[in-house]
């Protein structure tokens, strides 16, 4: 942060265009030995590097901290950082949501079983399953944005929050305390800081963001989830390496392990939302320091479990692997019932009757679902369809009715129009970063 002692002497206070020059030759050159000794004698982290600095700056050492107290230093540190790792983790996400539009538009119309319940129900489509994973993430992105851009600086506010100190300074002028307040937010790069605090930001603050993570965890948990049970289905797969080996005892073993992976730190990710509100929870009147350790664990660790996740999930989106052959088999097995109704109407429609098919229908059913439960074979409800005379006035129709892709609804037309009006003014946003964010990632472990 730069500021001359011209803008300061704007301000009336008394300090020279040579301290601020010394203190600026000293930013980069800081005795990190001196001052972890100085702490360990004065058990105060800023006060160590407060005495370190003016060892180094004798001259500016009378003005160095005046006014000023440590979480003058802290917290609008924290809040920079705060700021800078979103701008971080945002393209990231923003890279992911491009790979996997760019996936539920290619397989957008390959129909899928869908599952309720974790049971066979309709078809959907592997494009569409894509989208709702998309759907989860815009989301995410919608609120890691909020919290980005509702970030602002603490600014001098003092002890306690009141500038009292500050006002002393400019001898009782508060439209200057003001004024440098706004002039030190500019400069930090915030658009306006907090009118009001305690002697730290609100912790407040801190829980906003955690949530923001702790929500893009539960989106990437869910949706590994979901690609870990595909991949036991042999449906789809996340990238698997020629050299990779999946078991140390089972060679022939497929796991997925960067889906497991993602699970594992999202689930660490979630549990942090519960911390960050613990510790607002208990920050007494203007505050205590019971929160100082755990944010300094808690912060870093949910923006590097976070940063972890969101690049493992990019290279399982660069790679995902689709098994049409596999899926059209799963359909197959279970189609069949899922057509009765069809079968039902098309016999109406020929001039039967309505109860009657339904009957037979519903025997059939339970026949073919016996050979598959009890005996271990494939569906043959359809082949017993055939078999039967009853349903000879429809059997020409049977190829027909049996199209999977007319199980489908809406799903690729709902796809091309979620990605148009709702992903890509999104990812607009992002144009200018997202090829350098967007380049293959690899894992090294």
């Amino acid at each position: 942060m730069k500021i001359s002692g011209v803008q300061y002497a704007e301000l009336g206070l008394d300090i020279s265009d040579a301290q601020i020059a010394e203190l600026e030759g000293a930013v980069h050159d800081i005795d990190f030995a001196l001052a972890a000794d100085l702490e360990k004698k004065v058990r105060h982290d800023v006060m160590a590097h407060v005495h370190t600095l003016a060892e180094k700056c004798p001259l500016a050492a009378p003005i160095i901290h005046l006014g000023a107290t440590s979480c003058y230093v802290g917290d609008n540190t924290d809040l920079i950082v705060l700021r800078n790792g979103l701008d971080i983790l945002l393209p990231r996400l923003a890279a992911i949501i491009n790979q996997l539009s760019q996936f539920a538009n290619e397989y957008k119309s390959l129909p899928i079983l869908g599952f309720t319940h974790m049971q066979p129900a309709q078809l959907t489509t592997v494009g569409k399953r894509a989208s709702l994973w998309l759907s989860d993430l815009l989301m995410d992105e919608r609120a890691l944005s909020r919290a980005r851009n509702d970030l602002r600086f603490r600014g001098v506010k003092g002890t306690t929050g009141t500038q009292a100190s500050f006002l002393q300074l400019f001898k009782g002028d508060g439209a200057k305390v003001r004024a440098l307040d706004k002039k030190v937010s500019d400069l930090a790069g915030f658009d306006s800081s907090f009118i009001v605090t305690g002697q730290t930001y609100s912790r407040k603050v801190d829980l906003e963001v955690i949530s923001a993570l702790a929500g893009l965890g539960a989106t990437i948990h869910k949706m590994c989830s979901d690609i870990r049970i595909l991949a036991s289905r042999k449906e789809i797969e996340e990238p698997f390496e020629t050299s990779q080996i999946g078991s140390s005892a089972m060679p022939y073993k497929r796991n997925p392990m960067r889906s497991e992976r993602c699970c594992a730190l999202a689930r660490h990710l979630i549990t942090l939302h519960s911390n960050a509100a613990n510790t607002h929870a208990v920050q007494w009147l203007e505050r205590t320091l019971d929160d100082s350790a755990n944010r300094r664990i808690t912060l870093a660790e949910s923006f590097l479990t976070a940063d972890a996740a969101l690049l493992t999930l990019l290279n399982i989106c660069q790679g995902l692997v689709v098994y049409p052959k596999v899926i059209a088999r799963c359909i197959s097995q279970e189609l069949p019932f899922m057509a009765t109704e069809n079968i039902i109407m098309a016999m109406v429609q020929a001039g039967g009757d309505r109860q009657i098919c339904h009957e037979k229908i519903r025997v059939l059913s339970h026949e073919a679902g016996a050979q598959v439960k009890q005996h271990g074979k494939d569906n043959d409800l359809i082949d017993r369809v055939k078999s039967d005379s009853y349903f000879a006035p429809i059997i020409p129709q049977l190829e027909k009715i049996l199209d999977a892709s007319t199980f489908i609804g809406r799903a690729p037309e709902q796809v091309t129009e979620f990605i148009e009006e709702e992903v890509n003014p999104v990812l607009s946003k992002y144009k200018d970063t997202l090829d350098a964010v967007s380049k293959p990632v690899l894992l090294t472990i």
